[in-house]
């Protein structure tokens, strides 16, 4: 593809060389350079590609576009081009070299601390159980209609998510539905890409490693609102505290849902059970396959998403009804022994929350919880106490165990947990590093009736210790306790 086709969109400084060049690849990574390729240097968290220019023209790299006066010497067979945000000018030109495939689908994204995954794939689930071609971009899987990819990141670098969209174009997809996480946003990984609309689920403590505090995170979020065009939908939380502030300078249409105000779109819930809820939609009675409130918050959203994008209410409720939890989230399995154990994937203060009420709305105090967490390794050290305290307020006994420690020692992000609790509250719970063990454990200790919570994994299939992942799946470990 030319050069200037593929920049037309960028805020260009200057040029030296042939802007008339054509482009036989792109990329920002200085390992992937073939030659005729177009390299873009982006700063990253742990390494600058401004760094790696020099081996990305030794590659042979046709076209260097870059943020930083960095260079010193210019060679006469390399075009370079300087723009005012690599980051951005990665998005557009990532876009524009796939065809801008997310202009000729409707694509939505879903963005919050807690509930991105659940209401992407119910959305997805939803329009191809009523025969849609759709695509899903998610942190458990990509699909591309039936066909399945793994994933690695929540929203994916610009270069993979504009080819994933190109497929799904290519696969005669109508619509798209991804996760939009912060650290995307910021990043400006979504940057240029057309949505029709977008979804706020709520706010809570998350991400503070990267995020200086909760107001530049609440900011971060705001402005993937911010930036939706005004023939979008903007469909937002009305019982968050943050939902009016999300869409307060959006151009799009907005729309609301709640359970406990009036709304657009509004729930109310009747009975609660291990096996699902009976709610009512805008005044229509149905029983789904998903507990606790949060859930019912999600499936709103999946619900006045669906009818935005030009749905019938009917078919809408019917296909709530059949949609199945997303694997993970509050995945339910039964013991021999006559007690309930759930998987989930909570891994904030608030999500952990949230999962345990729903447990104690079901129990209704005929039985004991028995919570099984840790906390990730790396990551915003300041909700481990928060964790476990609301762990320890809502369980009748917490094991405390190894999650994902990544590069940290176990026992120190334990100890971090532990900080959180008074003496008494330490006294009453069990520690113990091995995740394996501590599952066994949980589930030897339960007694008809009761439940255990094994939070924080969810759907993800290892554990990542000294920067290797290990086989591990919270699920297998439970069903492998259960075989008689």
């Amino acid at each position: 593809m030319n050069l200037s086709r593929l920049i037309a969109k960028c805020n260009v400084i200057s040029i030296k060389g042939d802007a008339e060049v054509e482009v036989k690849s792109i990329t920002s990574d200085s390992r992937q350079v073939q030659p005729g390729a177009l390299f873009i240097a982006v700063e990253g968290i742990c390494t600058d590609g401004h760094s790696y220019i020099g081996k990305a023209i030794e590659q042979e790299a046709a076209v260097v576009v870059y943020d930083k006066p960095v260079i010193e010497e210019y060679f006469s067979r390399v075009t370079y081009v300087q723009v005012e945000n690599s980051a951005i000018a990665l998005a557009l030109i990532a876009s524009e070299w796939y065809g801008n495939p997310s202009e000729r689908l409707q694509l939505v994204g879903v963005t919050g601390t807690n509930g991105k995954t659940t209401v992407a794939s119910l959305l997805y689930g939803m329009f191809r159980h009523l025969g849609f071609r759709a695509g899903l971009l998610s942190t458990v899987c990509n699909y591309v209609n039936d066909e399945k990819y793994p994933t690695t990141h929540t929203t994916l670098d610009p270069i993979t998510l504009n080819s994933f969209l190109r497929k799904m174009v290519d696969a005669g997809c109508t619509h798209a539905f991804m996760e939009v996480s912060s650290h995307a946003i910021h990043q400006k990984r979504v940057h240029g890409l057309h949505f029709a609309g977008g979804i706020f689920t709520n706010l809570t403590q998350d991400h503070l490693d990267y995020h200086k505090n909760m107001l530049e995170y609440r900011n971060v979020k705001k402005s993937f609102f911010d930036s939706l065009p005004s023939e979008a939908f903007a469909l937002t939380n009305i019982d968050d505290k943050n939902g009016q502030v999300m869409v307060q300078n959006t151009k799009a249409k907005i729309y609301t849902y709640s359970v406990k105000n009036m709304a657009d779109f509004k729930a109310r819930i009747f009975e609660k059970h291990f096996e699902g809820t009976d709610i009512e939609i805008d005044g229509k009675h149905l029983t789904v396959q998903f507990v606790g409130v949060f859930n019912v918050y999600n499936l709103l959203a999946v619900y006045g998403a669906s009818r935005l994008l030009g749905l019938g209410e009917e078919d809408v409720l019917k296909t709530l009804s059949v949609l199945k939890p997303v694997a993970g989230r509050f995945q339910t399995l039964h013991s021999p022994k006559g007690f309930t154990a759930i998987v989930d994937y909570a891994h904030t203060p608030d999500a952990i929350t949230n999962v345990l009420n729903a447990i104690h709305e079901v129990l209704d105090r005929k039985g004991s919880v028995i919570t099984v967490v840790g906390c990730g390794g790396n990551r915003d050290k300041t909700k481990r106490p928060i964790m476990a305290r609301e762990a320890v307020k809502l369980s009748d006994k917490v094991i405390f165990t190894s999650d994902n420690p990544r590069f940290e020692e176990p026992e120190d992000i334990l100890n971090d947990m532990l900080a959180g609790l008074s003496e008494e509250e330490k006294a009453d719970t069990l520690t113990i590093v091995d995740r394996r063990e501590a599952i066994k454990t949980a589930c030897a200790l339960a007694k008809k009736g009761d439940v255990v919570l094994i939070a924080g994994k969810g759907h993800e299939d290892y554990q990542e210790v000294k920067g290797v992942k290990h086989h591990f799946d919270d699920r297998e470990e439970v069903e492998k306790i259960f075989k008689p």
